[in-house]
């Protein structure tokens, strides 16, 4: 099945300048890549706690550090018609609990030698910290109450709307954050995924309540994993995360909602902005999703279709036509989904000539196995 979407967008021009050097010698043939060495992940403890939560301790390194992440199955996936409201209630985690102040919360983690950040994504929300190694079993309390006990201050309400407000209106005004946008909208309708950017209005109507009752629908013991990373006490880390998380409720199962998959059309969808002078093309399709046979081929085949430098569409419409200047794909992966895409910016009198070579290298290499040398040339790049 192919589907892709293509957006026009006003951005600045780009000059394809092709400068000759002079060459004395013939191009010498690289090297053959070297025996991959052995590598073995370092061991790892992993134990559950009564309420659901998880624990993974991982001793590794000499670097007297350790990194301490929780990560909570909630995110964008779980807005329902809201987008953004676990981005804006996941931005309360850092400004107070029920017994601290968003202040002492930042002076503990700088006495500990880091800071805490959150970021969410499209299905989980990461609060994470480094710090050094002796401070550890602190940092994973710390983290317990900034997780467990939000304090949702109303006073810091209209500060944290006009951030996304900010980070919603630069955006729009980005091509390639629109292309991906529009792109996401064809390609998952009306499921979450597709819903990439949340209106103004919407976003400046949400309430301290929304904000609120999304962090007591999502969160809890059973949607939420602890790792501990690096050189730390793992006694200390365990009694440290029994106790920090140990009483906390179980909360709600995780949400699974993997996004049915249109079969059998193409979707084309152009947005016209009269005078561009480039255009932002994405053209996709979904792919099987990470734990499948073919993942890692998957790989090797982006690789050499669009997701390296000496890649077949890279070459094409970026050596030889002169299309672009940073062509590239990718495979964008969730939880049991996933998606191939080729972006590019091209000027705009070139759209339909570049949609034409990204299409002919796609069904040249379905349609012919790559050579022997070729293939090599990538699977060594991949392992390197």
């Amino acid at each position: 099945m192919n589907k892709f979407n293509k957006i026009v967008c006003t951005v600045f021009s780009l000059s394809v300048l092709s400068v000759a050097f002079a060459q004395d010698a013939e191009r010498q043939t690289p090297p053959p890549g070297g025996t991959p060495k052995d590598f073995t992940l370092p061991a790892k403890d992993s134990f559950g706690l009564d309420n659901g939560l998880k624990g993974t301790l991982i001793s590794f390194g000499s670097v007297p550090k350790a990194t301490v992440t929780v990560i909570v199955r909630s995110g964008n996936l779980n807005d329902g018609d809201q987008t953004w409201i676990s981005d804006l209630s996941s931005d309360f985690l850092l400004e107070g609990t029920t017994s601290r102040s968003a202040e002492e919360i930042a002076r503990a983690a700088a006495e500990m030698g880091g800071e805490i950040g959150v970021s969410v994504g499209e299905d989980q929300t990461r609060i994470t910290a480094d710090i050094l190694a002796e401070f550890a079993p602190e940092m994973i309390e710390l983290i317990a109450d900034v997780v467990r006990n939000p304090a949702f201050p109303e006073s810091v309400l209209e500060r944290l709307k006009r951030d996304r407000l900010r980070q919603l209106s630069v955006a729009k005004t980005q091509p390639q954050q629109m292309a991906v946008g529009e792109f996401r909208k064809a390609l998952y309708g009306d499921h979450p995924y597709g819903r990439l950017l949340p209106e103004e209005a919407q976003l400046s109507a949400y309430t301290i309540d929304d904000a609120r009752n999304f962090y007591n629908n999502n969160f809890g013991a059973q949607r939420t994993q602890v790792y501990v990373a690096g050189v730390f006490d793992a006694g200390a880390a365990r009694a440290a995360i029994e106790r920090g998380f140990g009483d906390w409720k179980a909360g709600p199962e995780i949400l699974i909602d993997i996004p049915e998959r249109a079969k059998g059309k193409v979707v084309v969808d152009v947005v016209d902005r009269p005078g561009a002078s480039q255009s932002n093309i994405m053209l996709g399709l979904p792919t099987v999703p990470p734990g499948h046979a073919d993942w890692i081929p998957l790989q090797i085949t982006n690789s050499l279709l669009g997701g390296s430098y000496s890649s077949r569409i890279t070459s094409n419409i970026r050596e030889d036509k002169g299309y672009t200047y940073s062509p590239f794909s990718t495979i964008s992966a969730r939880y049991q989904d996933a998606y191939w895409v080729q972006s590019a910016a091209v000027t705009t009198d070139v759209t339909g000539p570049a949609l034409k070579e990204i299409l002919y290298e796609i069904d040249n290499l379905q349609e012919n196995p790559p050579p022997a040398d070729e293939l090599t040339g990538i699977k060594n790049y991949a392992a390197g």
